[in-house]
């Protein structure tokens, strides 16, 4: 008996519900639809489709995967963020959509020269140069397998010919001024990282958590960066919703202005602007 789409996805949902998935029937479409080598949005007008015994060996070997937990983006190899998909790999922090607040945060004003600290895939610096044709911008991460990731990412959006990226632990290697710059950096906590989801072990630790308190990146951030911020430029960082008021004082202490806590979609603490006001 040949097999048609629904039995792929019948099979990939019962594996992944047996494995505890959260939302399994919501994966199980996209996992056999990939499997199949079918759009996305044609998988529920496809049920009846025959498939080959090669799409029901390759679901096999992607529900297999994601059942011990390798995040979903991993077996697919990208992820989709603020209009565009973007390659990830185990070098990268998997793109959130978390970090689309302080994308949008950092559109609301015009810019013309961005800096991205521990950029990862590229995703928040990316979609800022694709949104604003006129933009170039500087990526910096201190792992060169994630910026070998952001410049593919880069040249697929083709906006490489207007952004660098630089092997740079923060600022150490930043030279120059920008009226933007933005970053999402680890702040997690040591003692948070034991109830994270198991998702993310196959994620980059450096990239999650400073091994502290969470805060030790925006300590060292928030005061660097005022040395290459224009007059009136602005810094946006992301943190832990429980962040906020230690983040907050780090921008006051260091001279900022006009600070300002924003929330995400779920209404928590997500983002942190502060303008600089200029020597």
């Amino acid at each position: 008996m040949s097999l048609v789409f629904a039995d792929l996805v019948r099979a990939a949902r019962a594996a992944l519900e047996r494995a505890g998935i959260e939302d399994a029937p919501r994966e199980a479409r996209i996992l056999a639809a990939n499997a199949a080598g079918l759009p996305l949005d044609r998988a529920s007008v496809s049920f009846d489709e025959p498939v080959s015994a090669e799409a029901s060996a390759r679901l096999n070997e992607y529900v297999t995967a994601r059942a011990v937990r390798i995040p979903l983006s991993h077996i697919l190899g990208r992820k989709a963020f603020f209009n565009h998909d973007f390659t990830v790999t185990p070098d990268v922090l998997d793109p959130r959509s978390d970090t689309e607040r302080l994308v949008a945060e950092a559109l609301e004003e015009e810019f013309s020269h961005v800096l991205d600290l521990g950029t990862g895939s590229g995703c928040i610096l990316l979609s800022l140069l694709a949104a604003r044709p006129e933009a170039a911008g500087v990526g910096t991460d201190i792992s060169p397998k994630a910026l070998d990731v952001a410049l593919g990412n880069a040249n697929r959006l083709e906006v490489a010919d207007r952004c660098l990226f630089l092997l740079s632990d923060w600022l150490s290697n930043v030279t120059g001024t920008f009226d933007l710059i933005v970053s999402n950096p680890p702040y997690i906590s040591a003692d948070e990282m034991a109830d994270m989801q198991p998702e993310l072990t196959h994620e980059p630790r450096i990239a999650l958590t400073d091994e502290g308190d969470g805060l030790s990146a925006y300590t060292a951030i928030i005061p660097c960066a005022r040395r290459h911020l224009r007059p009136l430029g602005r810094l946006l960082v992301e943190i832990g919703w429980t962040q906020a008021p230690d983040v907050a004082r780090l921008f006051e202490k260091a001279g900022y202005v006009d600070i300002a806590v924003l929330p995400d979609i779920e209404g928590r603490d997500r983002v942190v602007r502060g303008v600089w006001p200029g020597d």
